[in-house]
């Protein structure tokens, strides 16, 4: 008894060829929205050539994220970096726990601010009471 070979090959490189071509859309396709989040989030480029990069994504896509990639890669990076910067700015360190806060603390830290400054006795007392009714 004899086994076709070509016909189990074949069926394996068809296979092998898909997935080849999944990575590569789904790697486009991480590329595509790097592309636009990266062109809505350019503040120094006007609405006029937003459009016009907007209009080649859609007119000639593969070639326009190319291009965008080689063109503006490195202003890419670098608003990448400072979006990074100001989300790591933003982040309360001490915000970190999954619990929320007992009156007992919320009144604590009310009580710093109040004895810092930060706040009058009037908002002290405010959030004394919000803190009281929960």
């Amino acid at each position: 008894m004899m086994v076709n070979w070509d016909g189990a090959w074949g069926s394996v490189w068809s296979v092998l060829w898909s997935f080849f071509w999944i990575v590569a859309l789904v790697a486009y396709l991480f590329a595509l929205f790097a592309v636009v989040t990266d062109l809505f989030r350019d503040h120094t480029l006007n609405g006029w050539w937003k459009a016009v990069w907007v209009a080649f994504l859609v007119f000639v896509p593969f070639l326009t994220v190319l291009v965008y990639l080689v063109a503006r890669g490195r202003g890419m990076q670098e608003r990448a970096a400072h979006q990074a910067a100001r989300a790591d700015s933003i982040i309360d360190p001490s915000a970190g726990t999954w619990r929320d806060p007992s009156p007992a603390e919320e009144i604590g830290r009310a009580k710093a601010l109040l004895d810092d400054g930060t706040i009058t006795p009037a908002e002290f007392d405010a959030l004394k009471t919000r803190a009281l009714s929960r």
